[in-house]
């Protein structure tokens, strides 16, 4: 536990200026997105996705946090999602439509990054070992809200490994002591759910096995059984601080 939120903390004295110049490029981006989403702001965010998930990989995992066990292995998870948006870049397939249909549950999660290193604050961490906006989860949780917003026609695949990446995240609550990611695991639950029924409900007319009818009902049940699951786990954890 003390190699990892020291390895976030050089990560963080050493890296803070690019941070911040990658949280400002997130913010103009969004907001051109929304105001003026021209073909050109589609693929510079795309461009941008590609190079901040890069960003994760070679500078947090690779450099800064080198010291971890098997870090190569998150590093690979980050540079294999920055592959995915260069990919996107060329073929043109996330289309960055806007569909209003979720505008007040991506806002909530366009905050969470920033409510990361606050509640770090609360906790009575000290900058630099604290999360910040820049880290793995906020830039996951980013994505999903960008994802979320812009559903039209979006890429499965970085839905499914960005929440299985939040399963995963679920761990650091309890090993790392960092209920800071709980942020994440919640959140995910319902963007799951979201993503997936708008796909099955633009399949009802198509065959399949089960039926589109069936395959919701076991969405629901499956989103039921994991957010009890991340409930208890919180509660858990929570419960363990006040002991």
């Amino acid at each position: 536990m003390e190699i990892f939120w020291h390895t976030i903390a050089r990560y963080n004295a050493a890296t803070w200026p690019v941070q911040i110049v990658l949280v400002a490029a997130a913010v103009a981006l969004t907001v051109l997105l929304y105001r003026r989403p021209t073909s050109t702001v589609r693929k510079l965010t795309k461009l941008y996705l590609a190079l901040l998930n890069a960003w994760i990989a070679v500078a947090y995992y690779s450099v800064y946090c080198a010291q971890r066990d098997y870090h190569y292995i998150p590093a690979f998870f980050w540079g294999a999602m920055a592959a995915v948006w260069v990919y996107d870049l060329c073929t043109g397939y996330t289309t960055f439509e806007r569909t209003y249909r979720h505008d007040r549950f991506t806002a909530v999660l366009y905050l969470l990054p920033f409510l990361y290193p606050v509640f770090s604050l609360l906790r009575g961490l000290e900058f630099p070992g604290i999360t910040t906006p820049v880290m793995p989860c906020c830039v996951a949780v980013y994505t999903v809200a960008l994802l979320l917003a812009f559903s039209r026609r979006v890429n499965l695949f970085v839905i499914l490994i960005l929440c299985h990446w939040a399963i995963l995240g679920l761990s650091k609550v309890y090993f790392f002591r960092m209920p800071e990611d709980s942020l994440l695991t919640c959140s995910i639950v319902p963007a799951l759910y979201l993503f997936f029924k708008e796909y099955i409900d633009t399949h009802l007319d198509a065959t399949t096995k089960p039926d589109a009818r069936t395959m919701h009902r076991l969405l629901v049940l499956l989103c039921v059984v994991v957010g009890v699951f991340f409930a208890v786990a919180i509660v858990h954890e929570f419960a363990e601080g006040i002991l």
